[in-house]
Formats: structure tokens, sequence, C-alpha cells
């Protein structure tokens, strides 16, 4: 560390490259990677099962029947969840960038992604979850 300076030596390494190091703003960044990453997945995977229409129509069949089982729907709620925090975050971050002096805010505008995504994610959970629970009984 410099003399006179208050900032911790930086990490090296792979260790130190990975290391969390606090704050909202590390989160929000890998859970927009991480949303971002499930969301291309799954558009790849909808555009190999559309094709399998005309290709291997069984086997869109069996995909189709796996989507309405239990652990179907379960993938459906989270990449509901994926979807719904990258469109908040992303709103967020595009308020950011027009208004620069709302980053000032950055910690309440993250808050209030947080409360607007279990706002409407737990609601929709509950309706996609429904389904399972009533086939259940």
């Amino acid at each position: 560390m410099a003399r006179g300076s208050t900032l911790p030596a930086p990490r090296r390494g792979l260790r130190g490259a990975i290391a969390y190091r606090g704050g909202e703003g590390m989160l929000a960044w890998a859970f927009h990677r991480i949303s971002g990453i499930a969301v291309s997945v799954f558009l790849t995977l909808h555009v190999v099962s559309i094709f399998m229409v005309g290709a291997n129509p069984e086997f869109y069949n069996y995909i189709h029947l796996f989507y309405a089982s239990a652990p179907g729907k379960v993938a459906e709620v989270l990449l509901g969840a994926a979807l719904l925090y990258h469109a908040l975050n992303g709103t967020r971050i595009v308020v950011m960038d027009l208004w620069p002096a709302l980053t000032a805010y950055h910690r309440l505008l993250w808050r209030i992604v947080w409360i607007t995504f279990f706002a409407l994610g737990l609601p929709g959970a509950y309706i996609i979850l429904s389904r399972i629970w009533e086939t259940a009984k």
C-alpha cells in the first residue's frame, strides 16, 4: 500500500480476480450476467426445439412433455425469474445511463429492482407452480 493511501493493495492471481469485494454493484453485475447467460441458453434450446418439429416430431413431443412435467414447470419459473431480473436490472442500468445524477442512488435503485422482482415474480411463480399442486391432488 502506498504511503497515505486508504485503498488496499490489489489482489493478484485467480483468487484475487474472482474474490467477492462486496457491495450491491458487484452483486447486480454478477446476477445480470448469470441471468443473461440463462436467457441465452434458453433461447438456443427453444430454437433447437422448434427446429425439431420438422426434423424429429417424436423428439419435439418428448420435449413438450417435459415442459408440462413438474421439473419443466420449475425450469419455467427459473426462466421467468432470470428474464424478469434481467429486464428490471437492465432498466435500472438504462435509467442511470440516461440520468447520471441517479448513480448516486444506485443502491436504492437496486433495492427497488428486488422489491419489484418479488412483487411481480412471486405471483407469477405461484400461478405456474399451482398447476403442479393441482395435479398432485
